[in-house]
């Protein structure tokens, strides 16, 4: 398996980066997530859980039993990669 496609079971899947591009700016609660991104609670959930599997993120316990989530390092280092293909983005779209 290449470390294109390595990266790609990881981070591939429908929402997977615009999440993480969302938690670059720092941890936030589900309900913040949802609502910035639009996606379908199922879907959301189960993002989470993969990226949070795979080391992407981490809940973070807050007051009243809530959550919110936040980047690993490994996480923060997709930075410059989603920076990359937000400029790509702008130039050919």
């Amino acid at each position: 398996m290449s470390d294109l496609a390595a990266a790609l079971d990881v981070l591939g899947a429908r929402w997977a980066l615009l999440i993480v591009e969302q938690l670059l700016e720092g941890p936030q609660r589900y309900g913040d997530l949802q609502r910035e991104l639009g996606a379908g609670t199922n879907m959301l959930a189960t993002r989470l859980r993969e990226l949070e599997a795979a080391g992407v993120l981490y809940r973070l316990p807050l007051h009243h039993n809530t959550r919110a989530y936040a980047l690993t390092e490994r996480g923060l280092a997709l930075r410059d990669a989603i920076d990359a293909l937000s400029r790509w983005g702008a130039d050919h779209t």
